[in-house]
């Protein structure tokens, strides 16, 4: 008998769809912490475009950057209707300010499919793959190349 987990044409993979810059984007579910309302951050100056600047998390300094704006798509104007996805990239907890979250969906491996290399120079390293989910293809992202300064982290 073969165990789910360890074949690989039947394990399955929980990701969070969401939408960042009017597409449609997905990750890890398992690197997701919470997911709240939009807060006001305090901007830090000489940082990156996409980075929005730091909120407190029950007592925990959270930096929250524009994920729009990180796969350059056009920085985001929050309002009340954005979230954030708190994320954990190594050991670090960091905020990813999105349009909306849309749903949870189980993929299998096969399922990804290879990403094109026509994607812009921004989103071409940070996306794994595209899924077909019914008549949508969501962006696989790889959160923990996210925040360039992190990657020796998680390496």
């Amino acid at each position: 008998m073969t165990d789910q987990h360890t074949n690989p044409e039947i394990a399955q993979q929980e990701l969070m769809a969401f939408m960042a810059g009017g597409q449609e984007f997905c990750i890890d579910i398992m690197a997701i912490r919470e997911i709240r309302g939009w807060t006001a951050a305090t901007p830090l100056p000489k940082t990156p475009g996409y980075m929005m600047g730091v909120i407190n998390l029950r007592g925990t300094i959270l930096p929250i950057l524009d994920l729009s704006a990180r796969l350059g798509l056009g920085a985001c104007e929050p309002s009340g209707r954005n979230v954030i996805m708190v994320v954990q990239i190594g050991s670090r907890a960091v905020g990813l300010l999105v349009d909306a979250v849309s749903e949870i969906i189980m993929v299998k491996a096969g399922d990804i499919q290879p990403a094109p290399s026509v994607a812009m120079d921004e989103m071409k390293a940070l996306i794994i793959g595209i899924i077909p989910v019914g008549d949508r293809l969501l962006s696989l992202l790889d959160v923990n190349l996210v925040l360039p300064e992190l990657e020796a982290e998680v390496a």
